[in-house]
């Protein structure tokens, strides 16, 4: 796969519009260049590019983006604080949000902080452009290296456009995307502003956006339906009014291992950097009306989510690892999770789990997390058999016990899920009582 092709920022000279004069800024970034920012910056300064929008007419803001669209775009790889975002984005008057969505999507549709339906029009805008920008180009590309990867990139462009349809009337928003080679995206079924439980799906190695994200958004909206649906059967009578709402996002948010690089962390520390900044933009615009925020995350992704957890910088209320191959943290102590709701799945035959390979193994008894079953069970609420996990790359397949637990979790009924085995201090697993 080719990586991200993203040029240095320029040098910017003094800019004049209306009354506002805008000091020279000058930058440099070196090598390939992705949307995944070093980590976050928490500062404010970073953000006046924007706030400097609202002192312009909305006729002169085509001219300022073009002439500081790279200090925009450097707000996505050195990101202000969410919070600090979105206040500024509130100060910016609707007529000239418009016209700043228009005029730059791609900075608008991947800034935290930024509203998530402004976020999803501005993305759907940048889905587009891109796809007739990449046609275009197509057209007078001979070259067959170039043709190649230019094809691929459009195949990725239009799986995530597939994976934007709506199933059974429920809403899907493109609240990131990442249209380079090294594509990068997250899709939410559901209403993310609004919900009142909202997990996030973190995968591990070999998913792509472009073979996946189809896949990876099928499998959000099915947790989406075992929530809801849950949810009503719980509530019976008493959710007449409406059931809480629920929002399940898809994420693919940094570029997930391969064979040849799954041995070591720097992946894995990119994909902490972008999942921190995701879980800060849920709480800052969320401020005021927390979600019940959880993470499912499998495999290297888990990893990549236990080094977020591990900063503190931002807090869930639940935690599922999934064949997790571990981290640095040595219990659920050294995590940011509410009480330590910490979950641990582990099918047989899995030979990821029990590993420690990245320092720890969240499945053993000293850990401080909780067994989670995903061999297979009857659901006590339903009376379906639920079928079970095996090997490494089951745990979100459809109709399982541990699909079925991780709907539990989403929705605050960690009392509902089934256990599973218990592991000894010797290493053998003892049997949970169903």
């Amino acid at each position: 796969m080719l990586p991200a092709d993203v040029p240095p920022a320029a040098a910017v000279s003094t800019v004049s519009y209306s009354t506002v004069s805008y000091p020279t800024v000058s930058s440099a970034v070196s090598g390939p260049v992705s949307d995944v920012p070093s980590a976050p910056s928490g500062g404010s300064s970073s953000v006046s590019v924007l706030g400097a929008v609202s002192g312009l007419d909305a006729s002169a803001l085509p001219s300022f983006v073009d002439a500081n669209r790279s200090r925009l775009e450097s707000l996505l790889r050195q990101a202000p604080a969410a919070a600090d975002v979105g206040r500024v984005w509130k100060l910016i008057d609707p007529a000239k949000q418009n016209v700043l969505i228009n005029a730059a999507p791609h900075v608008v549709g991947n800034l935290e902080g930024v509203p998530y339906e402004v976020r999803g029009r501005a993305n759907a805008i940048d889905l587009k452009q891109t796809i007739a920008g990449v046609t275009k180009t197509l057209k007078t590309e001979h070259g067959r290296a170039e043709r190649v990867a230019l094809q691929r990139q459009l195949q990725t462009l239009d799986n995530v456009k597939k994976a934007l349809s709506k199933q059974d009337g429920v809403k899907r928003t493109l609240v990131s995307l990442d249209p380079s080679a090294d594509a990068k995206a997250s899709i939410v079924v559901g209403d993310l502003s609004t919900a009142a439980y909202v997990s996030v799906l973190v995968p591990g190695m070999y998913m792509s956006v472009g073979e996946q994200i189809e896949a990876w958004g099928k499998v959000a909206q099915e947790q989406y339906d075992l929530q809801t649906s849950t949810l009503r059967r719980i509530l019976g009578p008493r959710g007449n009014g409406g059931t809480p709402g629920v929002a399940v996002v898809a994420w693919i948010g940094y570029q997930t291992p391969v064979l040849t690089n799954i041995g070591g962390t720097a992946l894995a520390t990119q994909g902490a950097d972008s999942l921190e900044r995701t879980l800060e933009g849920i709480r800052a615009l969320r401020n005021g009306n927390q979600p019940y925020l959880s993470l499912f995350a499998h495999s290297y992704g888990s990893t990549a989510a236990l080094m977020a957890l591990e900063r503190h910088t931002v807090t869930v209320d639940a935690l599922a690892l999934m064949g997790s191959p571990g981290s640095a943290a040595q219990t659920v102590a050294g995590l940011s999770v509410t009480g330590g709701n910490v979950f641990v799945g582990e099918a047989q035959m899995d030979p990821i789990v029990n590993t420690a390979f990245f320092g720890s193994d969240p499945g053993s008894p000293g850990y401080g997390a909780k067994p989670m079953g995903v061999g297979g069970a009857v659901d006590p609420l339903t009376h379906a058999s639920l079928a079970g996990s095996s090997g490494h790359n089951e745990y979100f397949s459809v109709g399982t016990e541990s699909m079925r637990n991780l709907a539990m979790i989403g929705i605050d009924r960690g009392d509902l899920v089934l256990a599973g085995p218990s592991r000894a201090a010797d290493g053998t697993t003892e049997a949970s009582a169903r």
